[in-house]
């Protein structure tokens, strides 16, 4: 679960490395953002010469919670961190590679984008 202020590991090379979300879009009231939820978040680490900066506000998905998930199938999965990957508007994201595992419920969210440049997909 995802909550304002909770700082989220980058799972993409955009040049981001670490990210602190800020706000949930799409979800109403909710308090908790959940994987597949896009957050508006700032970049509070960044490598230096990259297309984003530190302090810049973006949008990105969630991939990876360490709150774990069910599915329908009564399979629990649970990852070891909080992660994201930083998008656009169109929901495209900003890097080349997927680092880590992500979901494969992110299909049912059409981040289909993201879920091809995964190297591994549970």
């Amino acid at each position: 679960m995802i909550q304002h202020q909770t700082f989220l590991n980058v799972a993409d090379n955009s040049g981001a490395k670490e990210l602190m979300c800020i706000r949930i879009i799409g979800t109403g009231n909710h308090q908790y953002a959940h994987i597949g939820d896009v957050v508006v978040a700032v970049i509070k680490e960044a490598a230096p010469d990259m297309p984003v900066e530190r302090s810049e506000i973006i949008r990105a998905v969630i991939v990876r919670t360490c709150k774990e998930l069910k599915r329908a199938n009564g399979m629990i999965i649970r990852y070891d961190d909080n992660a994201a990957v930083i998008i656009d508007q169109e929901k495209n994201p900003k890097g080349t590679r997927i680092f880590g595992a992500i979901a494969k419920e992110l299909r049912q969210f059409n981040l289909t984008k993201i879920v091809s440049l995964a190297s591994e997909v549970l």
